[in-house]
């Protein structure tokens, strides 16, 4: 009989990064292989705004994102320009998505059970904390200005993370490709909800009560498996329109949709589980995601012009000095800290598979914060002035911490492909490794 469990706790001593289960661990190819062609558009984008932005042409770049293309929407909140609609709509979808995975991750992922959703949400907290420690430090000491982007070095671009991760980590353990995405998506709850706090204004509270119809009429559908297109779709856009007017980022309404969808099966068909409809939807809406909403967004984002700037002083402004620092520093020894102590003074020990090693390597990895970043920057600072500053940090630090991340791991990856070679662990006819299969494995 194949055993597709994960390995036990031995002696009381709980393992971290162990491998997970085979069905979980199937899951995880799939999403590597959408994020990373994702992550390659996502990057494709982003340097066709750097090198139009930085062209003669640049201000044609900067007139494409101010157009607004329907100027009568003023009464409903929705006169806005491109850049907008990509950030607070386009984005909308990669944050339904989000929070598809955050409930599955919760009803059937790796955070059911306590035991093995400490370390990553340990770890994510440690990981937003110090680089938020970090940046407040480097603007108290010059004059305290810039706070308000506190919370920008604080998250992971779990896209670029995970296609950087797919390029150059083939042999890596599994356990360690589970850990940065179970990682990124509490990340990106933490994230979601410091948006929602701290990076709201003019909040309007009947529209936001407004919006609870909507999604209650959604959750309503889709609890019974009505996955009708014609009547979800309006009922997002409605519930979307709502958030929006209410001052709350309307990014959130797509989270709060993922929320209500139901994630386990109903009842099997033909003696077979059915398969879940959070599963269902992420798997048409991912790819809508990563191949389209986050690299159009990335192109209005991250067209930061540099052409006639005073470079010298874009790099000691303490914002950009508090977000480099907070993504490439910050983010490694908030995750390796925090992973650190979580072992220190507990009887929880590294799988036997994973050395300490390649846990630096995925926390260099997770200072990646292209996308949520970016967005965080344009609610604290606009996208004029302190903005463009913002923009130009956030890719200098995202860069260097792919940069560093990939010395490690391909030292790493050169280490286990080698062990690979020698045990040869073939797949079996059934299509389960035999890793899966073998006592203890």
């Amino acid at each position: 009989m194949t055993d597709q469990s994960p390995r036990p706790e031995r002696h009381g001593v709980r393992r971290l990064f162990t491998r997970t289960s085979w069905p979980e661990a199937r899951f995880l190819a799939d999403v590597l292989r959408t994020e990373t062609v994702g992550g390659a558009l996502l990057l494709f984008g982003a340097v066709i705004a750097l090198v139009w932005a930085n062209s003669p042409w640049g201000g044609a770049y900067a007139e494409l994102g101010r157009w607004v293309p329907w100027s009568g929407g003023s009464a409903l909140h929705l006169d806005l320009d491109l850049a907008t609609w990509a950030a607070d709509g386009l984005l909308a979808i990669f944050f339904f998505v989000v929070g598809l995975e955050l409930k599955r991750e919760f009803v059937a992922g790796e955070l059911r059970d306590p035991r093995r959703a400490v370390l990553p949400v340990v770890a994510a907290v440690g990981g937003m904390a110090a680089p938020a420690l970090i940046y407040v430090g480097v603007n108290l000491a010059a004059g305290g200005e810039g706070l308000r982007g506190w919370a920008i070095p604080t998250a992971t671009d779990i896209a670029f993370a995970l296609a950087v991760l797919a390029v150059i980590g083939a042999y890596l353990p599994q356990g360690l490709r589970a850990f940065l995405l179970t990682l990124a998506v509490v990340d990106d709850l933490l994230a979601i909800t410091i948006i929602a706090i701290f990076y709201t204004d003019d909040f309007n509270l009947f529209p936001l009560l407004g919006a609870i119809v909507p999604i209650a009429l959604f959750g309503l559908l889709v609890q019974r498996r009505r996955t009708w297109w014609w009547a979800l779709i309006p009922l997002a856009a409605v519930a979307w329109t709502l958030m929006h007017a209410s001052g709350v980022h309307a990014t959130v309404a797509g989270v709060l949709l993922g929320f209500t969808v139901p994630v386990l099966a109903g009842r099997p068909r033909d003696g077979r589980p059915a398969p879940g409809l959070a599963e269902h939807l992420e798997h048409r809406w991912r790819p809508i995601s990563a191949g389209f909403a986050v690299p159009i967004f990335a192109f209005f984002a991250a067209g930061v012009s540099l052409r006639g700037a005073d470079l010298g002083a874009v790099a000691t402004d303490p914002i950009v000095l508090g977000i480099v620092l907070g993504l490439v520093v910050g983010k490694c020894v908030g995750i390796l800290g925090s992973t650190y102590l979580l072992a220190r003074f507990t009887r929880a020990r590294l799988d036997e598979d994973i050395a300490w090693s390649d846990l630096l390597g995925v926390s260099l990895l997770a200072g990646i914060g292209f996308t949520v970043s970016l967005l965080i920057g344009e609610l604290a600072f606009g996208s004029a002035g302190e903005g463009g500053n913002v923009k130009a940090a956030v890719l200098t630090g995202s860069l260097i911490s792919a940069l560093l991340a990939t010395l490690v791991l391909s030292r790493r990856n050169r280490a286990y492909r080698a062990i690979a070679l020698k045990e040869q662990v073939d797949l079996d006819q059934d299509g389960v490794p035999d890793v899966y299969q073998k006592p203890g494995g």
